[in-house]
């Protein structure tokens, strides 16, 4: 029946996600989820909000939200932007500030997401080489562009752009659109909002599915200039002007709310990653240092497809990447404690089977 698709169907090449497993007794360290739950408070805001109100539509505007990611980040409301997931937010973003004559510039190993979004709305891109230890080299975007887009940390490699990299890249290209994805800073790295009140031309991106565990609440936030969000604002109300729902609105203001509980999780998530690379380090794998809920790692003596083929096996499931220049590295999301300690296990016996 695609006789019936339009020409732009045809062309795409949609995002696969990870999997999502029906068994329950598998270790899930494949789609970067966070091991601990939802703060309790969020948890018992979308309760509260389960009333009969359901039967109303939401705030269009999501007042309440975007007041406490302000007050928060300590910006104005107008610099707020929500939407339903992160994912819906760079949407947007593509087609309100990154549809421009020049093309975009992104990571060539990045979220690939990224590539899926220029062919939906017919943007020309170009991806940049990652260096050799798969940092970013911002002289390398210091070039005409229809915009910049990148994560940070980077997805799947983890490695972590240092804040003053990103005012200097800023500072170089004041004509063009900057976004800056952070789903995993507070993993490890000092967010760019920091600079949204300098620099007219940054955007940046959060979602609440990391590090506040609502990957199922489907909720995502930009902060930038007014005229940025404005745009945003318009690309969404000719969309859906109704993203988020009661309970996602409820939740998610709750969440940040909760700041001891989330400083808690997020430490731990930390700690756990710095035992999880010493373990593998001594195992003789190769570890890209990361800054995000997981970490990028490869063998020099055993194939990443087969280890994740082995690991399965042991009801462990690990992330591989087809991508030439990490086909041989599996991202691994850091779980619980004990979690890892199976993981590495596991390894462990692989190893000393020489499999």
């Amino acid at each position: 029946m695609s006789q019936y698709w339009s020409k732009v169907v045809h062309a795409l090449t949609p995002y696969v996600p990870g999997e999502q497993p029906k068994m329950n007794d598998m270790i899930k360290l494949n789609t970067n989820e966070n091991p601990y739950p939802p703060s309790p408070k969020a948890l018992a805001a979308i309760q509260q909000a389960a009333t009969e109100d359901l039967r109303l539509y939401p705030d269009p505007n999501a007042d309440q939200l975007k007041q406490a990611i302000a007050d928060y980040y300590q910006v104005a409301a107008q610099q707020v932007f929500v939407g339903n997931s992160s994912d819906e937010v760079l949407a947007h973003t593509f087609l309100a500030l990154l549809k421009h004559a020049q093309p975009i510039l992104f990571p060539d190993i990045t979220y690939s997401f990224y590539p899926v979004y220029c062919g939906l709305y017919e943007i020309a891109a170009r991806t940049v080489p990652l260096r050799e230890d798969f940092s970013i080299d911002v002289d390398d975007y210091l070039v005409p562009n229809g915009g910049i887009i990148f994560p940070n940390p980077n997805a799947p490699t983890g490695r972590l752009l240092a804040l003053a990299e990103i005012e200097r890249l800023l500072a170089a290209t004041p004509d063009s659109v900057v976004v800056v994805d952070e789903a995993y800073v507070d993993f490890g790295g000092l967010s760019a909002i920091a600079l949204v009140n300098t620099y007219a031309n940054l955007l940046v991106i959060q979602t609440l599915s990391k590090s506040r565990s609502l990957a199922g609440l489907r909720v995502g936030f930009a902060i930038g200039h007014p005229d940025l969000i404005i745009a945003l604002e318009r690309v969404k109300n000719s969309f859906n002007s109704y993203p988020l729902d009661r309970l996602a609105i409820a939740g998610a203001t709750a969440a940040f709310a909760d700041v001891d509980y989330f400083d808690k999780t997020c430490a731990a998530v930390i700690a756990t990653r710095t035992a999880l690379v010493a373990s593998l380090a001594q195992l003789g794998f190769d570890v890209v240092p990361s800054s995000a809920n997981f970490v990028l790692i490869r063998h020099p003596q055993h194939d990443a497809a087969h280890l994740q083929a082995y690991l399965r096996s042991k009801a462990i499931i690990v992330r591989h990447f087809s991508q030439a220049r990490i086909a041989q590295y599996l991202r691994v999301t850091i779980g619980t404690d004990d979690q890892c300690r199976q993981l590495v296990l596991a390894l462990s016996d692989f190893l000393k089977a020489g499999k």
